[in-house]
């Protein structure tokens, strides 16, 4: 059995438990499971204590997400998916794709739409005080770079630390994923960089098809991540085909050059920037922290 409760300090070293902690990337449960329940970073308000030089620095590092017309339409969209997605029961639920160019904040739609998902679902249905277990309601897979369907399959496994072995085909590997995933109670999962996948190859074929046997076998609802979809061969030929038809597009488009904060400078950062939430980030952050005044000029 797959222990899924995130780590506790009492399991580990006290000299090293946050370490520990914060050593499990995104793609674990535990690590996902920090991150959707930790509270966002939040602004210094008037009054508070001057902060460290490390303090506002990690405040900028984490910045702030800009709740989008993206963020609400993905979320909106995933909200009605899953409703639809309880009642269909003979074929692969509807699905969705985050698209745009690089940088535009994607990933960051994604893992905004998971964490509020994984939120309201633990507030809804909270485990019981004397399960061991925990549930599982939100699951984030990156498909690695020349992913083969073992490979991809793998990645699955691991987030659940599900004990896998160089000798288990993907076949066994897949059958301990889908019985895992369904007893933990997976509602949504998100794979991201989904662009990497190339159908029109064998490799990427047959990694397609395992994509496809996982939304008709997990009833959950797959929510996907791509840098310019419609320019890949992701949505191509009969695969491709059958994987859009299947798919609801969310574009994830530049920002407009719309007056809000810092409308002086509206046109010079959408100029710079291009539009892409990514680039304005990095911007703002390094200039609010080059010369310490935490001043954009």
């Amino acid at each position: 059995m797959v222990n899924l409760s995130p780590p506790s300090a009492s399991s580990t070293p006290a000299s090293d438990s946050g370490a520990t902690e914060l050593s499990w990337p995104l793609t674990t449960w535990q690590g996902w499971h920090r991150f959707a329940t930790t509270d966002p970073v939040a602004p210094p308000q008037p009054g508070d204590q001057s902060r460290t030089t490390e303090e506002r620095l990690a405040y900028h590092s984490a910045f702030v997400i800009i709740h989008s017309s993206t963020v609400h339409t993905l979320a909106t969209e995933v909200r009605t998916l899953m409703i639809l997605g309880r009642h269909q029961r003979i074929t692969a639920r509807l699905s969705l794709i985050v698209a745009g160019p690089a940088a535009a904040g994607k990933t960051t739609a994604l893992l905004n739409v998971g964490r509020t998902f994984h939120l309201t679902h633990t507030h809804k249905s909270p485990a019981p005080p004397e399960s061991a277990h925990a549930g599982v309601p939100v699951a984030y897979v990156l498909v690695p770079p020349g992913a083969t369907a073992k490979t991809l399959v793998t990645e699955f496994a691991r987030y659940l630390g599900i004990p896998i072995t160089t000798r288990m085909t993907q076949t066994q590997i897949t059958e301990a994923v889908c019985h895992t995933y369904a007893q933990a109670g997976a509602q949504l999962v998100a794979i991201d960089e989904i662009h990497r996948l190339n159908p029109r190859t064998t490799t990427g074929a047959q990694t397609a098809d395992l994509i496809k046997d996982l939304s008709e076998r997990l009833p959950a609802t797959f929510v996907y991540a791509s840098i310019n979809v419609t320019d890949t061969s992701l949505f191509t030929g009969t695969r491709g085909a059958e994987l859009a038809g299947r798919a609801t597009l969310v574009d994830c488009g530049p920002l407009p050059a719309r007056h809000g904060t810092l409308p002086r400078r509206a046109a010079y950062l959408h100029q710079h920037t291009a539009g892409r939430i990514g680039s304005l980030t990095r911007l703002i952050c390094q200039a609010a922290i080059i010369d310490g005044s935490e001043r954009i000029t």
